[in-house]
């Protein structure tokens, strides 16, 4: 998009975000939900499709350009801006290994938002990557899948599941297989799981696969490329994506800091004049850019092709654990009052800790990171 129409469109996002999205943060977390009329008003306005291509029904936004509206949407409730983040790449891992007619068939309706799909990747007990149990085996024009996948993000709700598995008998990336899979296929049972810490609104689903039937032609890509969809097409850009939402989160956090410090007098004086309080305000601004300039660097190698494993996990790594230090520091000044429900200092501080989950967890990334450096890549 050229950089007319792409400020004006940034500019009615940080305008929807202060406006529109606030009134909305207040009703999810009184209700409890975060209902379809919220889906719908995001899709109608075009939010769920910014970063897929004009020819696929999206805006064709760069990568760095749809991070700076990401880290907009990440300041509003953590349920709006992972309803943005999840649909705004769920279409890449299944673009990633379509054929011309699943193209057309499954990619494009799902940008329109004619239809919806979650990543289903984890399992209860095996990490998310080449030990995955869920088996699969081929007979005639069919596929029959066994396994338990858990934590899916809107399985509970998603017409599709972009679903990973192995054929029967293979061990490691040998096997893995990606494959569409229908909520309403023979043998598919989904359970919603309980509410989580914060996210609220946010339904997550935990699936059972028992003797499911699939058509074969659900399958994406051939026998052997299911984990490079996963890893390639969807985790490096998402962990990417994952870090700006820390910034988003980080960045308001940091304003409701700031606010409150001149707002807050103890002993006479606004804490804001305080040296301790003036540190952690110099320590937070500077940890948030830090993490903004290193998301924005692995969004500029994405934009050029260039994006590997190592930098997707730097910039989740280091903004994860930036989140946190900045959200302990907001909430320590706004003080006991910020413990309480109803500030939305609390919300944050329970909303941020969900980003240690997504798309692995720091210790994964470390792991990732360091394998390339042993490995002598570096």
């Amino acid at each position: 998009m050229d950089e007319a129409l792409y400020s004006q469109l940034k500019k009615e996002v940080g305008e929807y975000v202060n406006g529109r999205l606030h009134e909305l943060s207040d009703r999810i977390e009184e209700s409890g939900e975060c209902g379809p009329d919220v889906w719908r008003e995001l899709r109608e306005r075009g939010y769920l499709r910014l970063a897929a291509p004009t020819e696929y029904g999206g805006y064709g936004l760069s990568f760095t350009q749809y991070l700076q509206l990401l880290e907009l949407f990440s300041q509003s409730h953590g349920s709006l801006r992972m309803i943005v983040h999840v649909m705004n790449g769920i279409w890449r891992p299944i673009d990633f290994l379509a054929s011309p007619e699943q193209r057309e068939r499954f990619v494009v309706p799902l940008v329109r938002g004619e239809i919806t799909a979650a990543f289903a990747l984890t399992e209860p007990n095996a990490g998310s990557g080449a030990d995955i149990r869920t088996a699969a085996r081929k007979e005639g024009d069919t596929l029959i899948l066994n396994g338990e996948k858990w934590l899916i993000t809107f399985g509970d709700t998603a017409d599709y599941l972009m679903l990973y598995a192995r054929m029967e008998g293979t061990r490691g990336y040998e096997g893995t297989i990606a494959l569409l899979v229908p909520r309403t296929a023979e043998g598919v049972e989904i359970v919603p799981m309980p509410p989580t810490l914060g996210l609220t609104g946010t339904g997550h689903a935990r699936i059972r696969l028992k003797e499911a039937r699939v058509p074969a032609d659900h399958l994406l890509g051939e026998v052997g490329q299911g984990l490079a969809s996963a890893l390639n097409g969807f985790l490096d850009p998402s962990r990417v994506c994952v870090g700006m939402t820390c910034v988003g989160l980080a960045q308001r956090a940091f304003d409701l800091a700031v606010s409150r410090s001149r707002e807050r007098v103890t002993f006479g004086k606004p804490l804001s004049q305080r040296q301790v309080v003036q540190t952690w305000i110099a320590e937070m601004a500077t940890d948030i850019e830090a993490a903004r300039q290193l998301v924005m660097y692995a969004g500029r190698l994405k934009d050029e092709g260039a994006l590997t494993p190592p930098p997707a996990s730097m910039a989740k790594l280091y903004a994860l654990e930036m989140l946190q230090r900045v959200t302990d520091k907001a909430q320590q000044i706004w003080g006991g009052i910020g413990y309480f429900k109803g500030y939305e200092i609390e919300r944050i501080y329970r909303d941020a800790r969900a980003q240690k989950f997504e798309e692995g967890t720091a210790e994964i990334q470390k792991a990732v990171i360091a394998k390339h450096y042993l490995a002598g890549e570096g």
